[in-house]
């Protein structure tokens, strides 16, 4: 096994699969498609803060979210098991995908929440969860997206060095290839009102 805080190597990663598997396809919370691309007055952006479920349900709430999933991405196994994400040997991270309507809420805004419910000076865990699948994590579609995401990054860090706080290692990178979780996984905070939540913030407030 390796060291499940460390980045394994591309060539040391699982293999995966060509097939992606079926996900059902209907928001448990407010019936959209999941597997939706954004349309032309909307965008997607992708974000880990940990374990996936707690963030999700986070963001659904959000007005001007029309959809949201959770899966794995920032890695290298094609179409991997939750199972094979934990073993820390697919390199991916558990993240968030949300489709917005910018004209009703902004990437800022939606950074702001991000930011604020979990520690992204964590390195490779979140809180107890240990292991690269729970990295802090901004992966965007456009030159546009990272612009906003890389000044709200210097803006935190910036409220987190007055709060005498460490230093940020979200990665800040463009997005590569997105693989939807499980079923189950998916809105699991709706399915399971009782379930973990591992969303904890610093304390420290995004002013930005």
């Amino acid at each position: 096994m390796p060291d499940k805080q460390t980045m394994i190597p591309q060539n040391e990663a699982l293999k995966g699969r060509a097939i992606p598997f079926d996900v059902e396809d209907t928001h448990f919370v407010n019936q959209s498609s999941i597997h939706a691309e954004p349309t032309k007055d909307q965008a997607k952006i992708l974000l880990g803060m940990g374990c996936f479920w707690g963030a999700e349900k986070m963001f659904w709430q959000l007005e001007g979210v029309i959809s949201t999933s959770v899966g794995y991405s920032g890695g290298y196994t094609p179409n991997p098991t939750y199972e094979e994400v934990c073993t820390g040997k697919t390199g991916h991270t558990e993240v968030v995908r949300i489709i917005y309507q910018p004209g009703l809420i902004s990437l800022e805004t939606l950074l702001a929440g991000f930011w604020e419910n979990h520690d992204p000076t964590q390195g490779m865990q979140q809180g107890n969860d240990l292991g690269t699948q729970y990295r802090s994590a901004i992966y965007f579609y456009n030159d546009e997206q990272r612009v906003i995401a890389e000044r709200s990054k210097q803006r935190y860090q910036e409220a987190l060095i007055t709060g005498e706080r460490g230093t940020i290692t979200t990665e800040v990178i463009p997005a590569g290839p997105y693989y939807f979780a499980e079923t189950y996984h998916q809105q699991y905070l709706a399915k399971n009102p009782d379930g973990y939540c591992g969303l904890n913030g610093t304390g420290v407030c995004f002013t930005g």
